[in-house]
């Protein structure tokens, strides 16, 4: 039984940073489109990353001893400990100043903004807010607020996810096979194990291999660019509703609003699986 949780246990993690300086190479860029099955044109020196594909870059490059059961980070170097097993990025919010570019000397500024202890349906949950400021070459160029949420690994169901919008104007089916995931693992250094190890995944309660939610927030943000390629996305904002898996295609969908593009995933089901919100500048 998980011990009680108390805010002020954590509240001491709230305006801590650290700081990553990195040169924006092009060889992730092209690993993504691979893994994406993208045809875009090899990057040189000067090209722009694309909305997303920030997340390629600042990786956390713990060592092996130094991750947890789940093969995360153990906690308390950058986040707080808190001491429950279940840890996912909720959503996230992002604005899109400058365009960060391949040959860029880049900074990311990373704060923990909040930290809020609650209790719900499943039991005790944590949700952690952190601050990236990321600077490239022409200065600011991408502020991003990330929710990360902690829970009790109890099994308990939550609430049926609402059913997904069901016009859209432009959609793509995704396959999320095994070598997908872990190739997105690989880029982006995630050593969750819920994204590869099958037998973890079934002692969580999970039917299948779990779906990032960044890698789903990156297929939305594609979407808009290659429906709208003459528009720039200034915002961009996503929740999780709810997971998905390797076992069934699920689609990312899109229809126009007056000032950008109102975004989400669905399960096999029409289950709303993920929202977000594009906005052009």
């Amino acid at each position: 039984m998980t011990t009680a949780l108390s805010f002020d246990t954590f509240k001491a993690w709230i305006g801590r940073s650290d700081c990553h300086d990195e040169v924006i190479a092009a060889r992730p860029l092209a690993g993504l489109s691979a893994c994406l099955d993208r045809n875009d044109p090899s990057p040189r020196e000067g090209d722009a990353v694309p909305p997303g594909w920030h997340w390629l870059y600042f990786l956390p490059t713990y060592k092996t001893s130094e991750g947890g059961e789940d093969g995360h980070a153990k906690l308390g170097a950058s986040l707080p400990p808190i001491p429950l097993p279940r840890r996912m990025w909720a959503g996230g919010r992002l604005s899109f100043y400058y365009p960060l570019r391949v040959g860029d000397r880049a900074r990311r500024i990373t704060t923990v903004k909040d930290v809020a202890v609650k209790t719900g349906r499943s039991g005790q949950l944590a949700f952690v807010t952190v601050e990236h400021e990321i600077f490239g070459a022409q200065g600011l160029a991408i502020v991003e607020e990330h929710d990360i949420v902690y829970r009790e690994s109890n099994g308990a169901a939550g609430a049926s996810p609402p059913a997904a919008p069901v016009k859209a104007r432009f959609s793509r089916l995704i396959h999320p096979t095994p070598l997908l995931l872990f190739r997105y693992s690989a880029l982006t250094y995630n050593g969750h194990r819920i994204h590869y190890d099958r037998g973890f995944c079934g002692e969580e309660g999970y039917p299948g291999l779990v779906v990032h939610g960044p890698l789903t927030a990156t297929l939305l943000l594609d979407l808009v660019r290659d429906n709208c390629p003459n528009r720039r996305i200034a915002s961009f904002q996503f929740r999780a509703v709810s997971p998905l898996f390797d076992t069934d295609d699920y689609t990312v969908n899109g229809k126009m609003v007056r000032d950008g593009a109102d975004l989400w995933a669905a399960s096999p089901m029409g289950a709303l699986a993920m929202t977000a919100q594009a906005r052009f500048a």
